[in-house]
C-alpha cells in the first residue's frame, strides 16, 4: 500500500512540476507507463485502460463509443477533467486522426458543462505528450482545466514573453513546413491527402 501511494505521489509531483518552474529541476521522476506501446500488455499496467474496462474506479461524466471523460483523481483545480479514448494509444502522434477528431468534437460540449458546474468562465485544454512535457500516464488524454480570473494556476502566466527574432522565426517556420511536407508525403502514400500553407 505504501509503495502504491509513493508511486502515486511521484506521478503527481511529475505532472505538477511540468507546469510550474521549480528549483528542483534535478529531481527525476519515472513516468507511469502503460506496459507496452504495441497494446499487447497494456491492460495490465494502464490505469485508463482499466477504467475503460470498469476494473478501476473513476467518476465518469461523459461516454460514447470512442471516448469517455472522467474527473481527474488528483486535480490541479476543482473540475479538472480528462477526455480519454477507449482504445489504447500511448501518445497523440500514435492516435489515429479519426479518434483525435472524435475526442475533439466533444470538447465544446464537455468543457461548457464543466464551466457551468464549476462556476468558471474560462478553461485551458492541455495535452502532455511525452515525458519532457509532463506526461505520466502513457495513454492519450486531453485535460480540461476550468479557470477563474486571478486563480494564478500557471506561473508561466506571470512571465514576460519575448518576441521571436525575424531570422530565427523564418528558419523555424521553414523547418516546420519541411517536416510537415515529409509527414504529408507519408500520409499521402497511405491514401490521406493534406495541404500546406506556405507564406
Amino acid at each position: 500500500m505504501e509503495a502504491t501511494s509513493t508511486a502515486t505521489a511521484l506521478r503527481r509531483l511529475s505532472l505538477i512540476s511540468s507546469h510550474f518552474r521549480t528549483h528542483c529541476s534535478s529531481l527525476q521522476v519515472s513516468p507511469f507507463s502503460c506496459s507496452s506501446t504495441d497494446g499487447e500488455n497494456h491492460e495490465n499496467g494502464c490505469v485508463f485502460c482499466m477504467i475503460v474496462r470498469g476494473k478501476a474506479p473513476a467518476l465518469k461524466v461523459y461516454e460514447d463509443d470512442v471516448c469517455l471523460c472522467i474527473l481527474d483523481a488528483n486535480p490541479l483545480c476543482f473540475g479538472h477533467s480528462l477526455v480519454i479514448p477507449k482504445s489504447h494509444f500511448t501518445s497523440l502522434q500514435e492516435t489515429p486522426s479519426s479518434v483525435v477528431a472524435a475526442m475533439s468534437s466533444k470538447l465544446p460540449l464537455i468543457s461548457s458543462a464543466v464551466m457551468k458546474a464549476t462556476g468558471c468562465d474560462s478553461f485551458n485544454l492541455l495535452v502532455n505528450n511525452g515525458a519532457a512535457a509532463g506526461q505520466v500516464i502513457y495513454h492519450t488524454h486531453i485535460h480540461i482545466i476550468p479557470r477563474k480570473a486571478s486563480d494564478c494556476l500557471w506561473t508561466s502566466e506571470t512571465l514576460s514573453r519575448c518576441p521571436l527574432k525575424s531570422d530565427e522565426a523564418q528558419k523555424l517556420a521553414d523547418g516546420i513546413r519541411e517536416n510537415l511536407s515529409i509527414s504529408s508525403n507519408i500520409e499521402d502514400s497511405k491514401g490521406q491527402g493534406s495541404s500546406l500553407v506556405v507564406n
